[in-house]
């Protein structure tokens, strides 16, 4: 009894383990990849709460921009868990595939748009609590204003999940950050998370992170933050780390 709700538990706590749609930030900013270009991130994401820790150790993101205006996403992650009293579960992990289409362009009265539909395919072994066990859908629409140095971006949409225990749930984010230089952009990212599972409330968090860049193939991103309300259920501490290249 005490091994099946463990690995119930990890299940639940790979689910609600937050996707990050812009690296650094779990909010997207609607610029694809430039035309005929690449990114390739290797990376690290964790989630705690009162009842464990769950994230990727590492994922792998590939970006390539196939059209004007137009990207095709895959991310490969292998995943862990550790619930609270529980051994640690490590393995492949849902695998995530998306398409972003910028639609509109900034103007001086209008901000870029761009819709970027993602799907979670459950690769990962749900009953060792390394997946959701369901395919997922998240269907948003991401807006960016620049000026300057500065630029804000965000948006949201609505998750898709019928895995056992989850719920259909609307996610809104928005990010402000600046470029203090040529190498080191911070900002800081406000987020709200619909009810994501039974008994799992509703919730907002925050985010720190930015960027670094040592040259124009090779940065490093990274982000830092927890929740503001119903913390010890739902996010106690996130961090993401990221070594990206472009070419």
């Amino acid at each position: 009894m005490r091994r099946t709700s463990t690995l119930l538990l990890a299940g639940l706590l790979a689910a609600l383990r937050p996707a990050l749609a812009g690296p650094p930030f779990i909010t997207d900013d609607p610029e694809p990849v430039d035309f005929g270009h690449h990114e390739f991130y290797i990376a690290s994401q964790q989630v705690k709460t009162q009842d464990g820790r769950s994230g990727t150790l590492p994922h792998f993101e590939f970006n390539y921009g196939f059209a004007t205006d137009a990207m095709v996403h895959v991310l490969l992650p292998n995943a862990f868990n550790v619930p609270a009293g529980g051994s640690m579960q490590s393995g492949p992990g849902d695998v995530e595939l998306g398409m972003k289409y910028r639609f509109l362009h900034e103007t001086s009265a209008l901000p870029e748009a761009a819709v970027f539909p993602l799907v979670e395919v459950p690769a990962g072994d749900a009953s060792r609590g390394l997946g959701n066990g369901a395919t997922q859908f998240f269907l948003p629409l991401w807006l960016q204003k620049n000026w300057g140095s500065w630029q804000s971006y965000g948006g949201g949409g609505y998750w898709i999940n019928r895995a056992a225990g989850m719920r259909n749930h609307w996610f809104f984010g928005w990010v402000v950050q600046h470029d203090l230089n040529d190498h080191l952009t911070l900002g800081a990212e406000l987020y709200h998370n619909g009810e994501q599972a039974v008994g799992i409330p509703q919730y907002m968090g925050f985010n720190l992170g930015g960027q670094y860049n040592f040259d124009e193939h090779d940065h490093l991103l990274f982000s830092l933050g927890r929740g503001l309300s119903h913390v010890a259920q739902t996010d106690q501490l996130t961090s993401y780390v990221a070594y990206q290249w472009t070419w």
